[in-house]
């Protein structure tokens, strides 16, 4: 790599998903691992090791799957964690330890309990302790920004001494400000005795709104490493967002002088893949990625666009993998169109999921007289985050209306993969209300409903319903989705994919307790 290549550092799947609301499973991180991969990043963090059994496990089968990135396990400065995370990463073609501990003076005192000495030689020993791991190791000061200068140089140094070849400075708090932290990355990159054997990185969060604008200071002043997440996603306001870093490098070369090797035509494709699984749509309004960012309403602005795109656009839709061929497709259309239309839309899919979406979108096409983009995209997400059964929906029938002393009801016939068909009517004080306690009658889950939301995810009257729903049972919380031209129809199947998350989780334990 050069000295005008900046690093890409993505946490989506360790700082992004521990965040509330944003929790995945580990098939879930592996489908967000391999479309990373497919970004080019060049680092992934895949998890904390030492967190759980489940995060090992997770970062374990990244760093089996991931053969492109450096697949990387964060860890505190302590023997535990250091040991879990180089287990995890054994596997890796390309394996990494970030390991770190807080030096200023607040974490000092009041969450370490630790002199300035204690945390210098507990920073040597795990750096010590990862390099038996893996040569590729990185270093954080925790709160590096409120830590005092010539104490920051110090612990730096020894973590440099003791064999770390990437040293971290977090905003932890997203304290700072580009003057402050361009300056600061200036002194560390001229003034750190080995620093010019070692990578400097950034890691900012969201907390004043300037992440990305603090990280893309840090690179002026010298940082060759960025850490960010799809999104933006990450703890309170989150982190830096990978695809506004990325871009920005690549829109300003001419003022930054510097380049990623992201490959931007996947940044859209990756960032729908993350909002479907999480259930976490992007605002409209958001850089890069969001619904309004090629849109043009303004009079003003739709005539200089259709005299010259550069009038009001810095960048190209296609850039970020945004299309503006909108070919529509119908009934008629064959497999041969719905796999190049999804390779535009960046999805390259296999015989066996080209098949099941071809179904899907036949079907589809039968209920509308056009199939635009949106409605492909949401057909290809569902299909590649969802498992099928083992409850499946027959048929669905409400009745809803204002008439006085007459409560909704919902009819619903479900069948399971074990051969049973059920169907039971329920009353409710909505149509949809009555359709989940309908659905949890027959499937014998009674859940908790934290949130149920629907948005439209195409275009016209017979646009498609994207629903969204938030459960919990008295252990865990999931989320579910589910899309159809129907909305009540969309909240079912979003309904009864948790039950059969939930479903499918019991069998695996059950599976697992006999193996044992």
């Amino acid at each position: 790599m050069t000295e005008t290549h900046v690093k890409i550092f993505d946490t989506t799947l360790r700082d992004g998903e521990q965040a509330p609301g944003f929790s995945m499973s580990a098939g879930q991180k592996l489908q967000m691992a391999k479309a990373l991969e497919a970004l080019n990043v060049d680092v992934m963090e895949a998890g904390f090791a030492a967190a759980s059994p489940g995060d090992f496990e997770a970062v374990k089968t990244i760093a089996t799957e991931v053969k492109e990135s450096v697949v990387c396990s964060l860890s505190r400065c302590n023997e535990g964690d250091i040991r879990a995370s180089g287990e995890a990463i054994k596997p890796a073609a390309q394996g990494r330890i970030h390991t770190f501990i807080a030096t200023s003076p607040l974490h000092r005192e009041f969450k370490l309990k630790m002199t300035k000495d204690e945390i210098v030689r507990r920073a040597v020993a795990g750096v010590e302790l990862a390099r038996n791991y893996t040569d590729d190791v990185e270093f954080s000061c925790e709160d590096a920004i409120r830590t005092e200068r010539d104490y920051l140089k110090r612990v730096v140094e020894a973590a440099i001494k003791a064999g770390a070849t990437t040293i971290n400075i977090p905003d932890t708090v997203g304290y700072t400000t580009p003057e402050e932290i361009q300056d600061l990355f200036e002194f560390l990159v001229t003034d750190i005795e080995g620093g010019d054997g070692v990578i400097f990185s950034a890691h900012c969060h969201d907390d004043l709104g300037l992440a990305v604008a603090n990280s893309l200071a840090a690179v002026r002043g010298g940082a060759r490493q960025v850490e960010c997440a799809l999104n933006g996603i990450g703890e309170r306001a989150g982190n830096c967002a990978l695809e506004e870093v990325a871009m920005a490098l690549r829109t300003r070369a001419d003022f930054f002088g510097l380049s990623t090797q992201i490959k931007t035509q996947g940044l859209y494709g990756a960032s729908k893949l993350l909002a479907t699984i999480t259930g976490n749509p992007v605002p409209r309004n958001k850089a890069i990625i969001g619904k309004n960012a090629f849109a043009h309403e303004s009079g003003i602005h739709q005539h200089g666009v259709l005299a010259n795109r550069e009038t009001y656009e810095i960048m190209k839709p296609e850039d970020v993998g945004v299309s503006t061929d909108n070919l529509v497709l119908g009934k008629h259309s064959g497999r041969a169109a719905l796999k190049d239309r999804a390779k535009k839309l960046g999805f390259d899919l296999g015989e066996n999921q080209l098949q099941t979406v071809f179904v899907s979108f036949k079907a589809l096409a039968d209920e509308k007289k056009e199939v635009f983009d949106a409605d492909i995209e949401a057909i290809i997400l569902g299909e590649a985050v969802g498992e099928s059964g083992p409850w499946h929906i027959d048929s669905l029938y409400v009745s809803a209306g204002s008439d006085n002393g007459k409560q909704p009801v919902a009819t619903v016939q479900l069948h399971h993969d074990d051969g049973r068909e059920e169907k039971w009517s329920q009353e409710a004080a909505g149509p949809v209300n009555a359709t989940f306690l309908a659905i949890s009658h027959i499937t014998g889950q009674p859940l908790h409903l934290d949130s149920f939301s629907v948005q439209s995810v195409s275009e016209g009257e017979d646009a498609m319903a994207e629903a969204s729903v938030q459960v919990s049972t008295e252990f865990n919380a999931y989320h579910g989705r589910g899309t159809s031209t129907d909305t009540v129809l969309a909240g079912a199947r979003a309904y009864l994919d948790v039950i059969n998350r939930i479903e499918r989780r019991a069998d695996r334990q059950k599976a697992i307790a006999a193996q044992h």
